[in-house]
């Protein structure tokens, strides 16, 4: 009976430890954690402590054994080895699964397009709702040239580097590192193909870019810029001022003028392309790739002159002489007054 009795008790306990282990094994790497169907993403900032690691995982998950996370957190020692980033979680994860991937900093890459840049301001506002980096941050570190001199880009031309696009970027990108990617796209995008058709027209690659930023605000049809790009090229060939509007639009800052009267070409600023002869310092906007290329593959002609067509077509006439553009200038005014288009 004894015997019975001590066979029956160690039985007993081998149930409860064997029970016990595969509860244990159970916490560790069940799929406790439950997205219900949903993408879930964390964003854990630079610094950050494992109290507020908790507080950002409370916000989305319920964990229900947060002993068993800490303990689990604490051998693996993540408290002490945070990293920043942007995690996705789209299916169940365990608590040693979710630790794991926090560790590891394995993080998602998002995609961060930008295009219609006028300004810096405007580019630090686009970027700073994409990245960690604020943009205040991305403001303070283009506003002083000396973060860039050294590749050769002054405030003014500092915009030329941004060639629109949608890039991958971690999500705890720097202002730093925002600029040191960008550059590196820029000079792979200035291949030596690139800078022997920019040598070949008698300008470097910042200069076509500042061209390409006017080809592009008086285009609104991309077949149209290679054309566009040959008025000006030989506008600048003959010391002809461009007298581009859109110089004088942004010499304003005021991007809400659609009709540039007598009074806006008075303005003395670097940008109006009406007082000053050549290009302006820098680009009006960030240039498209579609308004390089058309510099750098533009259209041979004599054309001197051009001016928005009256059908409001998106398309221009061109002209050789002054007269005949005077012609088609008055109809196109003619069509704005029509409208009654007066600013």
């Amino acid at each position: 009976m004894k015997k019975k009795k001590l066979t029956g008790i160690a039985s007993l306990l081998l149930t409860a430890a064997f029970s016990c282990f595969t509860l244990s094994i159970w916490l560790l790497f069940a799929r406790n954690i439950r997205t219900n169907g949903e993408i879930i993403t964390l964003y854990i900032p630079e610094g950050s402590s494992y109290t507020q690691v908790l507080d950002s995982l409370k916000v989305h998950f319920t964990i229900e054994h947060p002993r068993v996370f800490n303990w689990i957190a604490e051998r693996k020692h993540y408290p002490s080895l945070i990293k920043p980033g942007r995690f996705v979680i789209d299916e169940d994860i365990s608590y040693t699964g979710l630790i794991d991937l926090l560790r590891s900093g394995e993080q998602m890459p998002v995609n961060v397009t930008f295009n219609n840049i006028r300004t810096i301001s405007d580019l630090a506002g686009k970027i700073g709702g994409q990245l960690s980096a604020d943009s205040a941050e991305l403001a303070g570190f283009f506003s002083e040239p000396e973060n860039y001199s050294e590749d050769g880009f002054t405030r003014e031309t500092i915009m030329t580097v941004f060639i629109p696009n949608t890039y991958q970027f971690f999500w705890n990108t720097s202002a730093e590192g925002f600029y040191r990617r960008m550059l590196k796209e820029y000079n792979e995008f200035w291949n030596n193909g690139r800078k022997a058709q920019a040598a070949a027209i008698g300008l470097t690659p910042p200069e076509v870019s500042v061209l390409a930023s006017i080809v592009d605000e008086e285009a609104s049809k991309t077949d149209e810029k290679p054309r566009i790009a040959g008025v000006y090229l030989n506008r600048l060939r003959r010391g002809i001022p461009l007298q581009a509007d859109p110089t004088v639009i942004f010499a304003h800052g005021d991007f809400g003028i659609t009709r540039v009267l007598k009074a806006h070409l008075q303005i003395d600023s670097p940008y109006n392309t009406y007082k000053y002869r050549g290009l302006p310092p820098g680009p009006i906007n960030s240039p498209s790739i579609s308004g390089i290329d058309a510099v750098l593959n533009a259209e041979k002609h004599d054309f001197l002159y051009f001016s928005a067509k009256p059908d409001f077509s998106g398309y221009h006439n061109f002209s050789r002489t002054l007269s005949e553009h005077n012609r088609y200038a008055a109809e196109y005014h003619r069509e704005l007054n029509r409208r009654r288009i007066f600013r």
